[in-house]
């Protein structure tokens, strides 16, 4: 385990960062801009860096959840009560919502002191996202419940990363629901035609299953372009770099399933083909690999997590830790 941040003068090395931090005015791949965040503080000082315990080179939870029922019947099923009470959690201790495409493309303006966490749900379940016929959230589905915590926490951005499938949401193919979580700013991410298991896909199905699924998107949503892909199963095919590029299709990045928290993008260890995600869970057969688990590790001293310095031009870490990856930054300031 690397050596957690410690507090005082002397522990932060502040890097002029080249693509960390990108300001949230940068527009994600949608004709429509993402919000500005919320009461974003000024250019923080290396003193404040300190005092906000800066570490932009920690670990970061990227969460997974499939349904939100009253009953569940498997290890990946979450009730309302559940996922509400785990979204107040994280709500309290400081984290702020980003997307995958944030993640990926290191659009982490954050304010000083806080964490990024994604959300991601895989498989396009009504239960995650459904509208109602007036046009809204429908009450009781994950987005709606994202939404109403945010409401009571204005700096717990509304925002997730939604992965589907064909006819995604239960609804029909009319687009309506994903062009509303587009108009929304929530992130459409592929994750396959039908579900394809990739590893064991021959090469042309493998393809085939990712851009078919990349054009119902697109046709779903004009103007729009997915960038990331969440990887059925967890299964990279054969051939790696198909999850990425192939015909007809092209992202930034790639999700895996369960595991721990993922490295910083600036990170020298983080791989964009090979996101690790948390299954969110907190009892039940394999409780120690969840959500839970993995917000107690990296709430604890040694937990090494992505802390903000409030900067988005600046990458803070400890000094004692190796330098982030050449992308992130290209000249140094030390404190």
């Amino acid at each position: 385990m690397r050596s957690p941040f410690r507090l005082g003068i002397g522990f932060v090395a502040v890097l002029t960062a080249v693509a960390c931090g990108v300001p949230a005015s940068t527009a994600p791949p949608t004709e429509t801009a993402r919000p500005e965040p919320a009461a974003l503080p000024a250019r923080v000082t290396a003193a404040s860096a300190r005092q906000a315990g800066s570490d932009e080179l920690g670990r970061i939870p990227v969460l997974m959840y499939h349904r939100i029922v009253d009953r569940p019947k498997s290890v990946y099923d979450r009730t309302p009560a559940d996922f509400t009470a785990e979204l107040e959690r994280l709500a309290a201790e400081d984290y702020v919502p980003v997307t995958t495409a944030d993640l990926l493309a290191r659009r982490l303006d954050l304010p000083a002191g806080t964490h990024p966490v994604v959300l991601t749900f895989d498989d396009g379940d009504p239960s995650a996202f459904a509208l109602t016929p007036q046009g809204q959230p429908a009450a009781g589905t994950a987005v709606r419940i994202l939404l109403d915590v945010a409401a009571a926490h204005p700096r717990f951005r509304p925002v997730a990363s939604l992965y589907v499938n064909e006819n995604p949401f239960g609804g029909s193919d009319d687009g309506r629901a994903l062009r509303w979580l587009a108009e929304h700013h929530f992130e459409i991410g592929n994750h396959t035609r039908r579900h394809t298991n990739l590893r064991s896909a021959p090469e042309g199905a493998v393809t085939s299953a990712i851009a078919e699924e990349d054009a119902l998107i697109r046709q779903s949503v004009p103007g729009y372009r997915p960038t990331t892909l969440a990887l059925p199963y967890g299964a990279h095919p054969r051939r790696e770099e198909l999850a990425l590029h192939g015909p007809g299709y092209s992202y930034d990045g790639a999700l895996l399933v369960g595991a721990g928290p993922a490295p910083s993008p600036c990170s020298r260890e983080f791989e964009p083909g090979s996101i690790p995600r948390i299954r969110s869970q907190s009892t039940g057969p394999e409780a120690q690999y969840g959500s839970a688990h993995w917000l107690d590790v990296l709430a604890s001293p040694k937990g090494r997590r992505y802390t903000s310095d409030g900067d988005p031009a600046t990458v803070s870490y400890p000094r004692s830790e190796e330098a982030p990856a050449p992308a992130c930054a290209s000249a140094g300031l030390a404190y």
